[in-house]
């Protein structure tokens, strides 16, 4: 890895002369679902404006142990670099990196995700490929695999929690046959990967086929993402690879899980989420990835916590309040304790975040 970046970093952005792609349904799609969102959510405070006591969500947040939200923030940072030490891994067969020359790139691309939205999520590989002087495409394939390990992980640890550690939810026979549903679905998912590992080309011909009489279109895209992923899977080379990648994503994700824990925790005041269990984390923290999905800048800050409040409340009986401010304590530590890490690495290496942002305008169209 180059020792700085060269002083046009801040243009990393696609150059202007390049002619802006016409906006596909997809993207009014992703325009129309936050916008949903939003209008749900402020009707649902809308409708608890009468009994929320903006007095008490004060008190609960002054009352919140900071060190057990510091300690939350420990975790969640540790996470950070193991999510680079995957992404090393990841890339061991194209291009080694360590985890202190990739985490950098984490760090920033997480904080643009933070400021800008979930719109600036493919900032990551392009910073990463700028850094390691690799192609994009190389980037981008290792981020479609490092997708696909999320989704497993966190699929494996919520399926595993509810099916067998559901008994002190509410409603637990109905979480525990989810469990089972999801863990079945986890394993379909999981065959189907290695089968595109395997044959991705017959898998995404046949996907196409399918998908054809229904839309051409949609055919098409779904085939050219299942080559893209299989080229992503074409990363790992061994079955060491393979399961140092599974065993970083599965630490990482009950990580995350444990910093959620321990932000419902801080509120010892409150016994419902003073006593919270692994189980609830897992369902909330669900939740709240669901919630993240269509983020927006800054508002998703609010939207989020909105989201993670209504099912503390909703699913536990958490009162509104206290949810709020815990919901508002998830946000800071899972989404915004990045955000000064990033600002400092991305000052150093000289980009501008929003520039980084941009890169993303340069991710390929289907």
């Amino acid at each position: 890895m180059p020792d700085s970046m060269p002083d046009s970093t801040p243009d990393i952005a696609a150059s202007p002369s390049r002619p802006q792609k016409k906006r596909s349904s997809s993207g009014l799609l992703q325009t129309l679902l936050p916008a949903l969102l939003v209008a749900l959510i402020v009707l649902f405070l809308w409708h608890k404006r009468s009994s929320f006591n903006w007095h008490a969500l004060g008190t609960e947040l002054r009352s919140v142990s900071i060190s057990i939200v510091l300690l939350a923030i420990v975790v969640i940072y540790v996470c950070y670099w193991l999510r680079a030490m995957r992404w090393s891994v990841l890339l061991q067969s194209l291009r080694p990196a360590s985890a202190t020359q990739v985490f950098p790139a984490q760090a920033i691309g997480f904080t643009a995700v933070g400021l800008f939205g979930r719109v600036a999520d493919l900032a990551r590989p392009y910073i990463i490929a700028r850094q390691l002087d690799t192609p994009v495409t190389t980037q981008l394939a290792v981020y479609s695999v490092e997708r696909a390990f999320d989704l497993g992980a966190a699929a494996i640890l919520f399926s595993a929690t509810l099916a067998f550690g559901a008994s002190g939810l509410p409603h637990h026979e109905a979480f525990t046959r989810a469990g089972i549903l999801s863990i079945a679905a986890t394993l379909l998912l999981a065959v189907f990967a290695i089968a595109l590992r395997l044959r991705g080309h017959r898998v995404a011909a046949l996907a196409g086929k399918l998908l054809h009489p229904l839309s051409p279109k949609l055919a098409a895209f779904a085939q050219a993402r299942l080559l893209d992923l299989r080229s992503g899977f074409q990363t790992l080379a061994t079955f060491g690879e393979f399961a140092a990648a599974t065993a970083l994503s599965l630490i990482m994700w009950a990580g995350i899980a444990l910093a959620y824990l321990l932000c419902a925790r801080a509120f010892r005041s409150v016994p419902s989420l003073a006593h919270f269990g692994i189980p609830a984390t897992m369902l909330l923290m669900a939740t709240g990835i669901g919630g993240s999905v269509f983020q927006l800048p800054v508002v998703g800050w609010f939207t989020q916590t909105a989201v993670l409040a209504a099912a503390l409340h909703a699913f536990f009986n958490v009162p509104l309040e206290p949810a709020t401010a815990c919901g508002a304590i998830m946000v800071l530590v899972s989404y915004l304790a990045i955000i000064p890490a990033g600002l400092i690495l991305a000052r150093l290496r000289g980009l501008t975040l929003r520039g980084a942002a941009r890169s993303t305008e340069q991710a390929p169209v289907a």
